[in-house]
């Protein structure tokens, strides 16, 4: 974080197709919670998994569940941002 900016997204574990790096690139610079938001809707443009296709078990698409997953994912590393308090 530098002036309450993102200054970097550092991805361990992505989706094999690529769609993490590329969505977590796109968010550099943004204030955490809209970058939040961002992370998932960037996920859903590079995501390359058949959005037609549904899951019977979570009933939504794999599009929109590698949404929802790569935003809480960003939501918890940015949990306390390093200093030990909850982000407002």
């Amino acid at each position: 974080m530098a002036d309450g900016l993102l200054d970097q997204v550092r991805v361990l574990r992505g989706a094999p197709c690529g769609a993490t790096w590329k969505a977590a690139e796109r968010v550099v610079g943004m204030e955490p919670d809209k970058a939040v938001v961002r992370m998932g809707l960037e996920t859903q443009f590079f995501c390359s998994a058949d959005p037609s296709d549904w899951d019977p078990i979570y009933g939504r698409s794999p599009v929109h569940l590698a949404g929802r997953l790569h935003s809480a994912a960003l939501d918890n590393a940015l949990g306390s941002n390093g200093n030990g308090k909850e982000r407002s």
